[in-house]
């Protein structure tokens, strides 16, 4: 059968509401959280998307049972009947998301591995996690051995692991969370700094705080954790994506579309909004500060120039950066893009070319240049990486003529029915079969 592309045509303005759904970035660490209890934990708006569907398999084959209800979203993990510190390669090597699962294991099995896989958009070494376990008393190496360069995550313990000061030399997401993950039953106090702050990191700390941790200043620079003896079931739900919101807004912004955004958290986006704004996007928003609310995106001018420099949280979030590139060739004037986070993360460039995008690559190959406003043409294009897709996408939506996006199963890792959303906006646009 012929893999599914997404057929856009593209000039449509979107125009509607759309419902944000449960945030990707959020329910993956919180399902490895799971496995620090041999009670249930149940999570509510969790994304129908091939990520989870990833990692419930993982989980799964570590010897949890696992109950999901697609329709309600929730998904309830108990991992009682866990009995391995490691899954085949092959479950792993789906999934950069599945690393999180040392932590966890180290914890409750004294032993764990990982060969985690995901896009390829820069090295995201592990070093960081080794170093940490390593300092809260296990034995810990990152290393890659001759299988296509692929780096493993070992660690083990000979008993409970001890308290420490931990100072990361980069606010790794996946670093912090599974650090914390260890940390949560050592003994004594572990200390975080240069942490990284993402709101999905406050979010595991508030599902790990319902289950009995005690963390303090998640989503700071500085994390506290006090160990417990144990920890317990509990029932979660997960914060909304900010990524989805932001991709959605900015296909709102390309299309000069008039959308409002239900569910979405506004102080997670501010770096979003402050730069659709500088570019002539009208942003308001009815929520109160760190609540769900509504935003509404309005864009009926000609859209100007901007700078973007993607660097971590409260920064501009690279996980926008390549949407956002899209949006910037429909710009007046020359704007730019840094990619700060990963170093690999610009091949959308060359795709947004084939729409007709004026876009110059810098010589060190993360800094892009910008000349607009360009008329995208329709094109055949195909998505390297999650947020590549999302960005072919929305060049799609306002280019003239009929856009083909191959690389499907990309955006169905970290967008829930993207779209579906977008064709209810009033998008011209299917999934459909590949021509033969």
């Amino acid at each position: 059968m012929p893999e599914p592309i997404y057929r856009i045509t593209g000039g449509r303005v979107l125009r509607g509401s759309v419902s944000v759904s449960g945030a990707k970035n959020a329910a993956l660490p919180c399902m490895a959280a799971a496995l620090l209890t041999d009670e249930p934990v149940l999570l509510e708006r969790v994304p129908d998307i091939a990520d989870v569907e990833s990692l419930t398999r993982i989980l799964r084959a570590l010897g949890a049972e696992i109950k999901r209800d697609r329709d309600a979203g929730t998904i309830e993990i108990n991992a009682k009947s866990v009995n391995r510190g490691s899954v085949d390669d092959d479950l792993t090597l789906r999934l950069r998301a599945s690393v999180l699962i040392v932590g966890p294991l180290l914890v409750r099995r004294r032993e764990a591995c990982c060969c985690p896989g995901g896009d390829q958009i820069g090295k995201r070494l592990l070093d960081i996690h080794a170093y940490g376990f390593t300092l809260l008393g296990a034995e810990a190496e990152a290393a890659f051995e001759d299988r296509e360069a692929s780096q493993y995550l070992r660690a083990s313990a000979g008993g409970r692991l001890r308290g420490a000061p931990i100072l990361l030399d980069y606010p790794t997401v996946s670093g912090t969370e599974n650090i914390i993950m260890a940390a949560v039953l050592a003994e004594g106090r572990t200390e975080i700094i240069n942490a990284a702050t993402e709101p999905e990191i406050a979010d595991l700390a508030r599902l790990l705080n319902a289950m009995g941790a005690r963390i303090s200043g998640a989503g700071t620079q500085t994390i506290a954790i006090d160990g417990v003896d144990r920890l317990h079931g509990a029932s979660h739900r997960l914060i909304p994506d900010r990524i989805e919101a932001g991709t959605l807004a900015i296909a709102a912004a390309i299309t000069g579309g008039d959308v409002t955004l239900e569910h979405v958290i506004p102080d997670h986006l501010t770096a979003l909004r402050a730069k659709l704004a500088e570019m002539g996007v009208s942003l308001e928003s009815d929520a109160e500060p760190g609540h769900p609310g509504r935003i509404h995106v309005r864009a009926a001018g000609p859209l100007r120039k901007a700078g973007i420099q993607a660097v971590p949280y409260p920064g501009f979030p690279t996980d926008l950066q390549a949407p956002m590139t899209a949006l910037l060739t429909r710009a007046a004037g020359e704007s730019s893009v840094q990619e700060r986070v990963f170093e690999n993360r610009v091949s959308h460039a060359a795709d947004l070319r084939r729409f007709g995008a004026q876009i110059d690559i810098g010589e060190e190959q993360n800094t892009l240049r910008i000349t607009g406003p360009a008329e995208l043409r329709g094109a055949k294009v195909a998505a390297a990486d999650i947020r590549a897709a999302a960005a072919l996408v929305v060049a799609g939506l306002s280019a003239q003529g009929v856009t083909e996006v191959q690389g499907v199963d990309h955006a169905e890792r970290g967008y829930e029915n993207l779209h579906k959303k977008l064709a209810a906006l009033g998008a011209d646009i299917a999934r459909v079969p590949a021509a033969r």
